[in-house]
């Protein structure tokens, strides 16, 4: 039988609908959720959500509203909780420091969200506003978990596209330092910037990375100093910046390149030859 969730009706916030969504996408995908103030439905749940006065993970209760409960959590932090050992580590981390603990602080009152930034909290809002009647708002809840379900499995797909690039990256960057080149070639498209920067990336000696697009074009990037960050290690010469086409393969000297960012961060060429050509010819090229 489908997993029960039981939680509140009427309006609804983030910690709520990312319970559910949680709930769904890591325990049982069709699962059903009776929005309700009937206690008798509550206790006939499964899992109850921020209703019902307890906090008991060992009964599937995950209520943070009570005088009696004393942490730091929503409704939405207690079932991360509850899940955590069954996710990957570093799934979990980036749940929990990327998107859950910043709706325990909202839920809490410990954070205001940003007006100008449309994040969780504030889409999830939105979306209550379009319901009115109680029918409405239960419309509305669903769309918003939703919203939350695509949201984790966007995050589940990148995590494991890292932890799967993870070998990838920290061979290719032996490789490199072995050879004393500034250029990390990868031969595949792999998340390679997260296990860059995790295995010593910051003081790597390589300063640009090669690797294919999902297109077939071949792309040179400027490696950030530190993970998040907009500048280069060194950036792509000056002469390249915001060229395109044949005013591109003037200045490099290169058939087929394709672009380069005004900002010098990223070329496109047409074949890894002429990418790693134009590295060469162009003084960019350490080995």
């Amino acid at each position: 039988m489908a997993l029960s969730i039981a939680t509140h009706d009427g309006p609804f916030h983030a910690d709520d609908v990312m319970a559910v969504a949680l709930l769904k996408t890591f325990v049982d995908p069709e699962a059903t959720v009776d929005r309700s103030r009937d206690p008798a439905r509550w206790d006939a749940a499964d899992v109850v959500v921020d209703v019902g006065g307890v906090f008991d993970a060992e009964a599937r209760r995950f209520d943070h509203h009570q005088a009696a409960y004393t942490g730091s959590r929503s409704s939405a932090g207690m079932v991360l909780d509850w899940l955590e050992p069954r996710l990957e580590p570093s799934l979990a981390r980036s749940l929990r420091e990327g998107v859950v603990d910043y709706l325990d602080d909202v839920d809490n009152g410990r954070l205001a969200p940003d007006p100008r930034v449309p994040c969780f909290p504030r889409i999830v809002s939105a979306l209550a506003e379009t319901g009115e009647t109680r029918e409405e708002l239960d419309r509305a809840f669903a769309r918003a978990v939703d919203v939350g379900r695509a949201f984790l499995e966007g995050l589940v797909a990148g995590d494991r596209r890292v932890r799967e690039a993870e070998a990838i990256v920290v061979a290719a960057m032996d490789e490199a330092r072995g050879a004393s080149r500034n250029v990390l070639f990868l031969d595949d498209y792999v998340s390679w910037k997260a296990p860059y920067f995790a295995h010593g990336g910051e003081g790597h000696p390589t300063s640009f990375v090669l690797f294919p697009g999902l297109d077939g074009s071949w792309r040179i990037v400027a490696i950030p100093p530190v993970e998040g960050s907009f500048a280069q290690k060194q950036p792509l010469p000056e002469a390249w910046a915001g060229l395109t086409d044949a005013d591109l393969e003037a200045v490099t000297g290169i058939p087929g390149a394709v672009f380069c960012h005004r900002n010098r961060f990223i070329a496109v060429f047409k074949t890894r030859e002429g990418a790693l050509k134009a590295l060469d010819d162009n003084g960019l090229l350490r080995r």
